[in-house]
């Protein structure tokens, strides 16, 4: 599958790079969806999608996607994360999915939660502006910046397969990102024989 979508967005080469980490069908959450270019890039690859932003504008230019088009399952949740309860719940529980995607996005104080809505045995992709990026443009507001290592503190209870600190040059940007899993729950082995090792291909 091409790395563009409809509508002429890209999708992220960090994002298409570490999708293989998703379970085959399973459950995505896209936070901060925008338009939709990564909720259309899992979908056409086989994975029901929650697409959550706080723009319905932005919501319903998925309005294909929404409609069932290709037989994809797309959900669609209207919500402003910074200002209300964290929406997607499961009993006094955030609910989980097998990954949980975001890019261009910080918000802080929700980092906790987005990390803990990563079921065992799914992945956090995360890719977003870092401290430095002031340098170079927008953002550059502290608030929207990561700070180093920042994105691996967050994820000290998953184990990282992938991280990156550093400077990418067209369009000039500092960023960090992340690809981090949940380990799945423990099998209990065979009597006298070592758990085998979960294999997570670079």
């Amino acid at each position: 599958m091409s790395g563009t979508l409809h509508g002429g967005e890209d999708v992220s080469p960090w994002i298409r790079r570490w999708s293989h980490l998703v379970p085959a069908g399973g459950t995505v959450l896209d936070l901060a969806c925008g338009r939709g270019r990564h909720v259309r890039w899992f979908a056409g690859r086989g994975h029901p999608v929650v697409a959550l932003d706080r723009s319905q504008e932005a919501l319903d230019a998925m309005a294909d996607l929404q409609a069932g088009a290709g037989g994809t399952r797309v959900q669609t949740v209207q919500a402003d994360i910074e200002n209300q309860p964290w929406p997607l719940m499961n009993g006094q529980a955030p609910q989980t999915f097998d990954a949980v995607v975001v890019t261009n996005y910080l918000w802080r104080a929700m980092l906790p939660t987005i990390v803990g809505s990563v079921a065992p045995g799914g992945v956090l992709l995360y890719e977003t502006f870092a401290h430095g990026n002031a340098s170079v443009g927008k953002p550059s507001r502290p608030d929207f910046l990561l700070q180093p290592g920042e994105l691996l503190r967050a994820c000290q209870d998953l184990r990282v397969v992938a991280y990156e600190d550093g400077f990418l040059a067209d369009p000039p940007r500092f960023v960090q990102r992340i690809a981090a899993v949940r380990e799945p729950l423990p099998v209990q082995p065979r009597a006298g024989a070592e758990p085998a090792p979960t294999r997570y291909r670079l």
